[in-house]
């Protein structure tokens, strides 16, 4: 087993986190955008953003594996090369995609960002968290990192920065949720689970023979907060404003 992290962790879980930034469902304030995370900033709220590497393996932030539903550009993240992705705006708010370098230099420490980590398999990205580490490692501010896939978890427990490490997971069938305590038993300080897929045995246990924080996933409506305030310590919304 690997050692977990050692620092605090009730900042992760102190103030709500605002999905892919405070954005507008990208009619005027993109997802995953500076404008996004000034917003959030401005708001007191947490970060939630997601990370994809270029053809060139510069990290971005940017959610989907394919450009097409926020640039109209018809192809893949990973094969995009950074010269074509300066070029894109995301949808029609004229922002650009940033890379993770600049996001944090705006965001600067102001508040919280839970960072997940999307790739695409072990083979095509061998040197992921490579390419990321020394741009987290040159940043002073609190930061946690997350990822679905195990060999990205993987990647991040090896490196093994100092940063929260978590699970982002769903699902409620036994077998998953044990397979989800399998990885999280490799290292893990945290989870993001699912709100639909609340309660469970695998956050009961996270929460309670773990002793470590569980925040949700997307929190839309008032049902959601509810659900998420019942079986975690923290949510990530979106679409509204919760209580500070």
């Amino acid at each position: 087993m690997t050692a977990r992290y050692s620092g605090p962790l009730d900042w992760l879980i102190e103030r709500p986190i605002a999905h892919r930034g405070l954005h507008d469902g990208n009619r005027t304030v993109a997802e995953n955008s500076i404008p996004a995370a000034r917003a959030a900033v401005a708001s007191g709220w947490a970060i939630e953003c997601d990370v994809q590497l270029s053809a060139d393996g510069t990290p971005y932030i940017f959610h989907d594996d394919t450009l097409g539903r926020l640039t109209g550009r018809e192809s893949a993240f990973r094969a995009t090369p950074d010269t074509a992705i300066r070029e894109l705006g995301l949808a029609a708010t004229g922002a650009g995609i940033p890379t993770v370098a600049a996001f944090l230099e705006m965001v600067d420490g102001r508040v919280p960002v839970v960072m997940e980590l999307k790739g695409c398999d072990p083979a095509h990205d061998e040197g992921y968290f490579a390419r990321l580490g020394p741009i987290l490692e040159a940043y002073a501010g609190k930061l946690a990192l997350m990822s679905f896939d195990p060999w990205l978890i993987g990647q991040m427990l090896q490196a093994r920065p100092n940063r929260p490490i978590g699970l982002t997971a769903e699902g409620t069938r036994p077998e998953v949720l044990a397979v989800h305590r399998q990885v999280y038993a490799c290292g893990c300080d945290f989870c993001s689970y699912n709100v639909h897929h609340l309660p469970n045995a695998f956050v009961e246990w996270v929460r309670g023979e773990r002793s470590a924080p569980v925040i949700s996933w997307t929190v839309r409506t008032v049902d959601d907060a509810e659900r998420s305030r019942e079986h975690c310590d923290q949510m990530t919304f979106e679409g509204f404003a919760p209580h500070h």
